[in-house]
């Protein structure tokens, strides 16, 4: 097999069609995207996406854009939709054809079909001239001068560019919308990114034991309390309950290399005042945040200046956070 002369001038080559494409897109915003979002934000039905060939893989990946937004959208193939599959279209829907051209076959069976139905007919089409554009009621122009194929045929910018429309379109719903960090997390449960937006500290330190012990407490009790509760640490409480430190393994072998007379040492002699400490109700991904900061890898979940448990580094990777 022949190799491109020189890799990394191809690559570069296309990487730089494909953003001054994109780049060019922000000239070609005018009212039809206005009224394309205000559109969909009054629709009482869904957005179904249609295209075929290459538009129909876009228009999957912006339909599942647009449900983890907000927008309730649904995909359509435009061959399919001309055998049976125009039924799901519903006529308190909004659709979204994309193609390249707006002149394919398929398209031209399909518009008349969609006009029929009474619903608003939006057009993510390359050229504003086709069969698809003229009867649109509203027509986001995504006009490319060039793929990025060197024989100008296989389906490179125009794609790039129309996913990019379809992200922007998905944006400007979400902020209109006043789609939350909180909504976000209702949508994607699963996996790191929903953890980060909903997992919280009370999710995880129930399940640790609490390492506690009182400020004259002797260095063994302090070393069993720590080896019982395998937590690598224990909060250290006064005699009215109230936090007022912690020892962690590396205090402990700190205190020993400094001295071997722990006959009369206590708790109070060796902790560290002041403990970092997490409230129950902050999100864990806040916890592993000042465990990095802080190089640390426990943290005291406190209450009104009360102990209340231990949430651990590991508990938190465990969980996926990273």
């Amino acid at each position: 097999m022949k190799l491109a002369k020189n890799i990394k001038n191809t690559a570069k080559e296309v990487l730089i069609n494909e953003a001054e494409a994109i780049e060019k897109l922000a000239d070609y915003l005018n009212e039809d995207f206005e009224s394309c979002v205000e559109e969909i934000l009054s629709c009482r039905g869904r957005v179904v996406i249609t295209g075929i060939g290459k538009s129909a893989i876009v228009a999957s990946k912006i339909v599942a854009t647009l449900n983890s937004t907000g927008t309730p959208a649904l995909f359509m193939h435009a061959a399919d939709a001309i055998h049976g599959d125009l039924g799901m279209v519903q006529e308190n829907d909004i659709v979204i054809c994309i193609s390249k051209s707006g002149n394919t076959a398929e398209v031209k069976v399909l518009v008349p079909l969609l006009k029929r139905t009474g619903v608003k007919l939006i057009a993510l089409v390359s050229n504003v001239d086709s069969f698809l554009a003229q009867h649109a009621d509203f027509v986001l122009n995504a006009t490319i001068d060039i793929e990025a194929c060197p024989n100008n045929l296989a389906p490179t910018t125009s794609t790039t560019a129309h996913m990019a429309l379809g992200d922007a379109l998905a944006v400007c719903l979400l902020e209109s919308r006043g789609f939350s960090n909180e909504d976000f997390a209702r949508y994607h449960p699963g996996g790191s990114l929903g953890k980060k937006l909903y997992l919280k500290v009370n999710d995880i330190y129930p399940g640790n034991q609490l390492p506690l012990v009182k400020d004259d407490a002797s260095v063994k009790e302090v070393i069993m309390e720590i080896s019982g509760k395998r937590l690598g640490a224990t909060a250290v409480v006064n005699a009215e309950k109230k936090l007022i430190g912690i020892i962690t393994d590396g205090d402990l072998r700190r205190m020993l290399e400094k001295s071997t007379e722990i006959g009369n040492m206590s708790a109070r002699d060796i902790m560290t005042q002041n403990p970092v400490t997490i409230q129950e109700d902050d999100y864990a991904v806040k916890a592993l945040n000042i465990m990095q900061q802080k190089n640390i890898t426990q943290l005291i979940v406190a209450g009104r200046e009360q102990v209340i448990g231990f949430v651990h580094l590991h508990d938190i990777l465990k969980e996926g956070i990273v």
